[in-house]
């Protein structure tokens, strides 16, 4: 599934930013939130879609 794996990919590319932001780095921190936004998006985009895949079963 598509979307499951820019899911991935978006947590995947915060690991760098999260680890320079708890060493105090501001402006990873403020890429991190970002992404975590982008993040629930994708994820809400993973729910609906398992959402259809279950509907379409069932129908």
């Amino acid at each position: 599934m598509e979307e499951y794996e820019q899911l991935k990919r978006l947590v995947e590319s915060a690991s760098e930013d999260v680890a320079k932001a708890e060493g105090g780095n501001k402006a990873a921190g403020t890429r991190v939130r970002k992404v975590m936004q982008d993040i629930k998006a994708a994820a809400q985009e993973v729910r609906k879609k398992i959402l259809e895949v279950r509907s379409s079963e069932e129908a």
